[in-house]
Formats: C-alpha cells, sequence, structure tokens
C-alpha cells in the first residue's frame, strides 16, 4: 500500500470524517438492508465490530453485503428501483463520499447543480429562466434511459483512475459497485450501474456526467443539469435539431449510456417542463407544471378516501406533512393563479369528505354551524351528489376558509413571509457560454 493511498483511505476512515457520516444516516433515517439492522442500532454495532470492519476496510478485505432491491411507484405509474446497502454499508459509502466530494467539487461544472453542496433544484429552474430571457428560446430536452441502472462500470472506474484516486479506494468502490442485488430472495451479480439508494450513488452519477458538462461548456452551449435531467436552450430549430443528433451520438459513444428518444425532444421553451416547472411563454415566469400538480392531486384522493376510516384531524395531519413539502420545493413560483385553484380544490375535497362523514346527520351539522333552516334542509334533500354539493352555499358557510386554515392546513399560495433568494443563483460563465455551436 502506497504512501498516497494509505492517506486517502485514512481520511475516509478518520474518527471525525466517520462522526460526521453516521451523523448523515441518522438523519436520513431509511429503511434497513438485509441484515435487518436499523440506523438507531447502528452505533452499538460498530462499538462491538468496528475495529475489525476498519482493519478489513484497510487491508481490502472487506466485502459489502448484498444490497436488497425495492421498487416504489412513480408518478407515471411505474416503479422505480431503489437498492438499499445495509446501515453500515451506507455509513461506509456516505464516508467515502465526503471525501471523495471534496476532490470533485473543485472539477464539477458551475452549471451542474444536482446532489452539490449549497446547490439546489430553485437555482436551476432559475438559470434555465436566465437562458430564456437571454433569448433562447428553444429547449433540446434529453432524458437517459434508465441512467442509474446503465451505469457502465468500466468507464467509471477508468475516469475515477484517472482523476488520481489510489487503488485500495478504487477498489473498495469497486466491490461496493459490484454487491449483489437480492430480489424477492433471489441473488443476482450486479455488472452495471449505481443503484439509487446508496449515498455514494448520486457522486458517482455526477462524475460520470461530468464529462457531458465540459462538452457541453467546450461547444459553448447555454445548459443547466440536474442529476440526469439536463436541458440545452438554443436560439432557433435548426440548431436544437442539429445539437440533439450530435449529442445522442456523443451520450453513446463516449459516456456509453443510452439517449431515451420517446421522452427526449427539441421545442420551443414553454412546452417542456423541467424539475417539476414551466416557464411562461410571455415573460417566462415560473409556474407548476401541470404534472406536478396532477401527482399532488391523486396524492391528496388518496388521503381523503371515505374508505380508509380516518377521522378528519388525522387526515388534515396526514396533508399537513404532504402539503408542506410540496409547498417549500414549489414556492418558487411565480405564477400564483394555478396554486389559488388547487387550494381552493383541496378544499372542496376536504369539505366533500365530510359531507360524506356526516351522512344522515347532515341537516343537524349544518344548522349547528350556523346555516339557516331553509338552505340547510334543501342541502341535506338535494338529488345531487357528494362532489357537487361541496361547492354548495351552505358548505361555504359552514366550513369558510378560516375553518381550515385554524385546523393548520397550508395554502399553497400564501407567500407571505417568504425568504427570497439572492441573487446570486444566476450562474455567468467565463467565455461567454451560451452560443450554438454544434
Amino acid at each position: 500500500m502506497s504512501n498516497f493511498s494509505s492517506l486517502l483511505i485514512q481520511r475516509i476512515l478518520d474518527r471525525n470524517n466517520l462522526f460526521r457520516a453516521l451523523q448523515q444516516v441518522s438523519r436520513n433515517q431509511g429503511a434497513p438492508g438485509l441484515d435487518g439492522m436499523t440506523v438507531k442500532q447502528l452505533p452499538e454495532h460498530l462499538k462491538q465490530t468496528w475495529i475489525a470492519t476498519r482493519q478489513k476496510v484497510l487491508s481490502g478485505s472487506y466485502r459489502p453485503q448484498p444490497v436488497k432491491r425495492v421498487f416504489i411507484p412513480k408518478g407515471n405509474g411505474g416503479l422505480r428501483p431503489l437498492g438499499i446497502p445495509t446501515v453500515q454499508d451506507r455509513l461506509i459509502q456516505q464516508a467515502i463520499a465526503q471525501i471523495l466530494s471534496e476532490q470533485w467539487e473543485l472539477k464539477f461544472h458551475a452549471l451542474s447543480f444536482g446532489f452539490r453542496p449549497n446547490r439546489s433544484a430553485h437555482q436551476a429552474i432559475r438559470q434555465v429562466q436566465n437562458f430564456v430571457r437571454q433569448g433562447k428560446r428553444w429547449t433540446i430536452d434529453m432524458d437517459l434511459k434508465s441512467f442509474f441502472d446503465e451505469v457502465n462500470h468500466d468507464k467509471l472506474m477508468l475516469t475515477l483512475k484517472q482523476s488520481g484516486i489510489p487503488a485500495d479506494v478504487l477498489g473498495l468502490i469497486n466491490r461496493y459497485l459490484k454487491a449483489p442485488t437480492v430480489v424477492d430472495g433471489k441473488v443476482i451479480t450486479t455488472t452495471k450501474g449505481v443503484p439509487q439508494g446508496g449515498p455514494l450513488s448520486p457522486l458517482l452519477a455526477n462524475i460520470v456526467l461530468n464529462e457531458l458538462d465540459w462538452e457541453l461548456h467546450k461547444r459553448q452551449l447555454s445548459f443547466v443539469r440536474y442529476a440526469d435531467d439536463f436541458q440545452i436552450l438554443v436560439g432557433s430549430r435548426r440548431s436544437a435539431e442539429r445539437i440533439k443528433v450530435s449529442l445522442t451520438h456523443f451520450i453513446k459513444c463516449k459516456l456509453k449510456l443510452t439517449v431515451n428518444t420517446e421522452k427526449s425532444a427539441e421545442d420551443h421553451f414553454w412546452k417542456r417542463s423541467f424539475l417539476g416547472f414551466r416557464l411562461l411563454k410571455k415573460d417566462a415566469r415560473i409556474k407548476v407544471s401541470e404534472s406536478s400538480i396532477n401527482k399532488l392531486k391523486a396524492k391528496i384522493r388518496m388521503v381523503t378516501r371515505r374508505t380508509r376510516g380516518r377521522k378528519f384531524t388525522q387526515i388534515i395531519e396526514e396533508l399537513k406533512k404532504s402539503l408542506l413539502g410540496w409547498k417549500a420545493y414549489f414556492d418558487i413560483s411565480e405564477v400564483l393563479s394555478p396554486l389559488k385553484d388547487l387550494d381552493k380544490w383541496i378544499r372542496r375535497k376536504l369539505r366533500c369528505y365530510l359531507w360524506k362523514q356526516w351522512g344522515r346527520s347532515g341537516y343537524r351539522r349544518l344548522r349547528r354551524l350556523g346555516v339557516d333552516r331553509f338552505l340547510a334542509w334543501n342541502t341535506a334533500k338535494s338529488a345531487h351528489g357528494p362532489w357537487r354539493l361541496s361547492k354548495s352555499p351552505a358548505l361555504y358557510r359552514a366550513l369558510p376558509n378560516r375553518y381550515f386554515r385554524n385546523l393548520g392546513l397550508p395554502e399553497l399560495a400564501d407567500r407571505k413571509g417568504n425568504r427570497i433568494e439572492p441573487p446570486w443563483y444566476v450562474i455567468r460563465m467565463p467565455g461567454g457560454v451560451g452560443g450554438e455551436a454544434s
């Protein structure tokens, strides 16, 4: 083992670095891996076994445990595969990622925003907006087919080796890449891909696509990348078509990856969404995409199903958690009308839920909530269904907006007290990046 090699692996296994890694793994929580060990059980386990484990890592004899493969639903109705390492392997991966990130942050491109410190999806969409306002009216929206599952191991390891990473760290990373996957009790050999779910995978994904970033930079193209989602902004359709063909070839031959032609397109910028947002045609203001709103509506329909048998206060608490997270992400939206309509729809959905829950006691409930006798009687005896009645004057009077506000239901269009993002989110590249050369 060379001195350089020993230095890097020891930095990874340094007590302070491991403590930071343990804190991060604990914050992330996550399900147990194949061994069933939880995040809470990890510290006690490390007290008993870490000295021996550390020695195995240093000697190159440590072997990661197989990864548990699970599938979670995607927004389009499909399933996304996740690989869940054991919590001990998540700790070691996190420790590796922390040290390698310090080296690679100096090599990553300024227009790459995903999985990097002090960078966000908000900054990425602001950068797209900036390019559009510079006159780039066409976007090349490229989708990499099953990117995380298709990463070429040989290509990735060669990139890491050429960056100066020593043999013992390369060997450890390679063993994590090759760790077998267990699906429904069956062990499957891993020959390609970086499993989504491991702390090291986002960094490795950025390393793989860093070559693409600098190729786009060399061609003087205006682009924005967030993980495997990226858009290129140009001034004409002809440029867009030419660049798309050229880049598809580059991605296939140089990166050993495949462009999903069904999901990729060149089009006017206002017709394509990016990271859940769209830009208005007229002035490029940011709005929430229709698909993002539809996904939230589907989740709300699930929460407010009457057959779940939950109390109304429980429904509100579940909605509150989902809506606060959604609001935190989409609060950058500058077009509020879709959010106001969504707020109205959510309240109507809740009025419908309560009306169904009240059943035959609807008349008495309305009267108790201040609705006059005639209106309450006509509503209770109406032949219309619950959804139609949820928009009736009686239910609006009985359950006004302030009723839901007092229960703590967030309002998605509310902008009171929002933090304004500082103006440094716009990246201006030296050398006038933004041309249309192919």
